[in-house]
């Protein structure tokens, strides 16, 4: 078995880590114009018309006989060589308030795989088409709309050119219609989409554009630009230019208010809380059209109980988790706010806003958010602005003081698909008095160069990052780079991470610090196109943290072997070896204090398997699994977490979450269940119920959570929450609520 015994001295530590980082510097800026080279594509004609468009599936209109029909579909998966094996048609049309999109889907038959009747349906396991659009021509940012067999929609925002899964956000809503009709192994759909819902440069005649199709009944997903299978299918790097027949207007006033009215009534049986009882609220947000690409989005006392809870999960680790943004005001472009750093060093992470610290019961709470006001969108082809402000109000009770946090972000375009950025976010104490501990103020001022060449051959990221506090901490610094090369059949990628002792981002998310971090991998990539597999490929990773005090305090050399089948199921096995350096007492098994932890001091080698499976999810039952079993510092572990859902179609899903670690060290073992049966209910396109439960043995806690909601008009909608938390074995209520909230959007 390999051994990960190195050991680095701190005095040569520093001159590693500067050799590091300039021989990855120079890797970085002499590859970046290797592939900024551009390659050919035939534009698709976008008709002007003058004749009504009835949106209802049913392609009757004369503009559909004379609109140029798009090109052939390509095979993404089972193979990204061959047309697809059922063409599938494409038109569109615009007038001077909507673009209008149409196509026809050939198929085998009618046993169309639908999930739900929901509104943002994921698209893997439904039949459906999506069609994205890079409105500014960068290939950088994109809107995608998509529509299943049935006319169910879907809506995201694509950004950092589509490149990973998180830059990809269906959260986002906005006003827009669709239709679809069946016939006999065909099935159609048909979209405006308004002008106003989109941003764009004011007489504009070129975007870009590309769109992909899932076949469940005959497994194949395809795309009107030919993607190889080691890039994501919504990747921007491959799309097409769309060509208007005349220049884009703009669209009017462009504005949209949203208020809402909501009432709720809650109790907190384990301490006081000043939230107690039945309260109303009213406030509200609006949506500004500055220009054709700038948007200036408002809030007043904005009301968050509509957002749809977390689910829990068992963290193993010694440092911090982050769940998703949901909130609208902070979603349309939020990769100018959030997308700086990375993952585990980010200046900004919105979900902090909202949140503080009760300094009297020392727990987090939420804090409400009395206004915000959101500038963002493009200038131009080249630069995208951002300005953030919202103020948080006081809770003397809790010795939380009024808080403001202002954010500017600006980026500008370079080269053919990347960008330079930079980030200033400033957090003020605006009530010193009532906590003297809570600082005065915190900022971070950012850049980040972010890579991504034609093809995406190439991407990847280099940054720096300074904070600035009362104290002026020494090394109060942060900088990081990672660099990609991608072929068919294989991948070579390269990361490292610096954070100083001192760097202190209160609004961003930076789960520890005082490190220097590097990881490279290797990935070989295979395509038998077998009767067992489709495509598997063979993996090397090995990740290092060290800082000055203690040398290397955590290592990690994984083999991994990845496999997807013919039926679409996947899975994943991963061997491990792995050292660990305790800087801090840890509670490793996870008892919340109740049983000894692992000492400071201490360091742990030990290895373990990990191995994840999932099955068709064309079928009406879907399980996954993922697992880890073997050593776990001077332990062991078993750890699954499995789910099972079956499919009513397309009414919806009853789904059980289950959990099981099972954790014995030489200080005690101890075992924890997370429980989470949820059954979601979509009786109509507007009607949908949603409950779930979860039982936590970590905290003896058991959450239900039901949300009902009726879409009563486009993109209006009324919510009844009901959430309880109680302890099992203490058959103790810790606190109850009940919300309800009516929302209207409409358009001025």
């Amino acid at each position: 078995m390999l051994s990960l015994q190195l050991k680095i001295k701190p005095t040569r530590l520093s001159s590693m880590k500067k050799t590091i980082v300039l021989l990855s510097l120079y890797l970085v800026f002499n590859t970046i114009a290797l592939a900024q080279k551009g390659f050919p594509q035939e534009p698709i004609t976008v008709k002007y018309t003058t004749d009504k468009v009835k949106v209802d599936g049913i392609l009757d209109e004369t503009i559909w006989r004379v609109a140029q029909t798009g090109g052939a579909y390509y095979q993404y998966f089972p193979s990204d060589t061959l047309k697809s094996k059922h063409p599938t048609d494409i038109y569109f049309a615009f007038d001077d308030k909507n673009l209008y999109v149409a196509a026809r889907c050939h198929t085998i038959g009618r046993n169309y795989v639908i999930t739900s009747n929901r509104r943002d349906y994921r698209a893997g396991s439904n039949d459906n088409m999506s069609f994205v659009f890079d409105t500014f021509d960068d290939k950088t940012n994109a809107f995608l709309f998509g529509m299943n067999a049935i006319g169910v929609m879907r809506e995201a925002l694509i950004y950092n050119g589509g490149s990973d899964n998180e830059f990809f956000n269906t959260f986002w809503d906005n006003k827009w219609q669709g239709a679809t009709s069946i016939e006999d192994s065909v099935w159609h759909c048909e979209m405006a989409i308004p002008f106003s819902t989109l941003r764009y440069k004011e007489g504009a005649t070129q975007w870009n554009f590309m769109s992909y199709r899932f076949d469940t009944q005959t497994n194949e997903t395809s795309s009107y630009v030919r993607i190889p299978q080691n890039q994501l299918i919504f990747n921007l790097a491959f799309t097409v230019p769309m060509v208007f027949e005349k220049p884009l207007k703009k669209t009017g006033a462009n504005i949209s208010l949203i208020p809402y009215v909501a009432a709720r009534s809650q109790k907190d049986f384990e301490r006081k809380n000043p939230a107690d009882g039945t309260k109303m609220a009213i406030g509200g947000d609006a949506k500004f059209g500055i220009t054709s690409g700038l948007n200036l989005d408002l809030t007043i006392n904005p009301d968050f109980s509509n957002v749809e809870a977390d689910r829990q999960v068992t963290n193993l680790t010694r440092f911090d988790i982050t769940y998703p943004e949901q909130r609208q005001f902070f979603l349309e472009n939020s990769d100018l706010f959030t997308g700086y750093g990375n993952s585990t060093i980010n200046p900004f992470f919105s979900r902090r806003i909202g949140i503080a610290q009760d300094t009297v019961a020392g727990i987090s709470v939420q804090n409400a958010i009395q206004y915000g006001a959101r500038l963002s969108g493009k200038i131009n082809n080249n630069w995208r602005v951002g300005l953030l402000n919202t103020q948080t109000a006081k809770d003397i009770l809790r010795g939380i003081p009024a808080t403001n946090f202002s954010v500017a972000a600006v980026q500008r375009k370079i080269f053919n698909r990347s960008n330079i950025a930079a980030i200033f976010v400033d957090k003020e104490n605006l009530n010193p008095e009532i906590n003297p501990k809570i600082a005065a103020f915190n900022r971070v001022a950012g850049l980040d160069y972010n890579i991504a060449t034609v093809g995406n051959r190439w991407e990847g990221k280099v940054f720096y990052h300074k904070s600035f506090t009362p104290n002026d901490l020494d090394k109060g610094f942060a900088h990081g780079a990672n660099i990609l090369y991608r072929q068919l059949r294989y991948e070579i990628g390269y990361a490292h991470d610096w954070v100083g002792k001192g760097y202190d981002a209160e609004v961003g998310f930076v789960p520890r610090g005082d490190y220097f971090r590097i990881k490279p991998r290797v990935r070989f990539n295979f395509y038998p196109r077998s009767r067992f597999i489709n495509r598997h490929y063979i993996g090397v990773e090995y990740e290092q943290y060290s800082n000055a005090a203690n040398g290397v305090t955590d290592k990690s050399a994984s083999l991994l072997w990845s496999a997807i089948l013919p039926s679409s199921a996947r899975c994943t096995i991963s061997l491990n070896q792995n050292y660990t350096y305790l800087f801090s007492n840890f509670d490793a098994l996870r008892s919340n204090g109740k049983k000894p932890s692992l000492l400071r001091g201490s360091d742990y080698d030990y290895f373990n398997v990990s191995a994840s499976y999932l099955t068709d999810m064309r079928k009406k039952v879907v399980f996954s699994l993922i697992s880890l079993t073997g050593q776990y510092f001077n332990g062991n572990i078993i750890s699954l977490a499995t789910e099972t859902s079956y499919r009513y179609q397309p009414y919806g899903s009853i789904a059980l979450n289950a959990t099981y670690n099972r954790i014995q060290l030489s200080t005690g073992k101890n075992n924890i269940y997370l429980i989470g049966p949820r059954v979601d209910l979509t009786f109509t396109k507007k009607l949908f119920w949603t409950t779930f439960l979860q039982y936590n043995s970590q905290f003896d806690n058991l959450n239900i959570n039901s949300r009902f909601q009726w879409r009563y008009a486009p993109v209006s909608d009324f919510f009844l929450v009901f959430t309880n938390n109680r302890g099992i074995e203490t058959n103790f209520v810790k606190n109850r609520a009940i919300f309800a909230k009516l929302i209207y959007w409409f358009n001025v």
